[in-house]
């Protein structure tokens, strides 16, 4: 190490630059399910509860879900919307109520 060029200690072949690209996490749709035994209000109770809409939405969502089978309560990554699928069912459960719910890719 006694000359100025080999003074440098980083040699261009050990010192490697790692870029680390972030991207956004995958998003998935908590759906709920239409059937004939679980009432309205109970759905509009639950959109509440677990996916934090006020009334007027809650009761968009529940009406489109009675008119066309199914309708997206909310939007979130993979490990928040299981939890809210898995909230609804237990809600469900206690009430005796069949309402079921699913996860799907947005």
């Amino acid at each position: 190490m006694a000359d100025g060029a080999s003074e440098n200690r980083y040699d261009s072949d050990t010192v490697q630059k790692t870029e680390r690209k972030l991207r956004e996490p995958d998003m998935y749709k908590v759906v709920l399910h239409n059937d004939h035994y679980t009432t309205k209000d109970f759905v509009v109770e639950v959109i509440r509860k677990v996916f934090h809409k006020h009334v007027i939405e809650a009761t968009k969502i529940m009406l489109h879900v009675h008119k066309t089978g199914k309708g997206v309560a909310g939007v979130y990554t993979w490990d928040i919307a299981n939890t809210k699928a898995h909230q609804v069912h237990q809600m469900a459960k206690k009430r005796d109520f069949p309402l079921k719910c699913s996860v799907e890719p947005a």
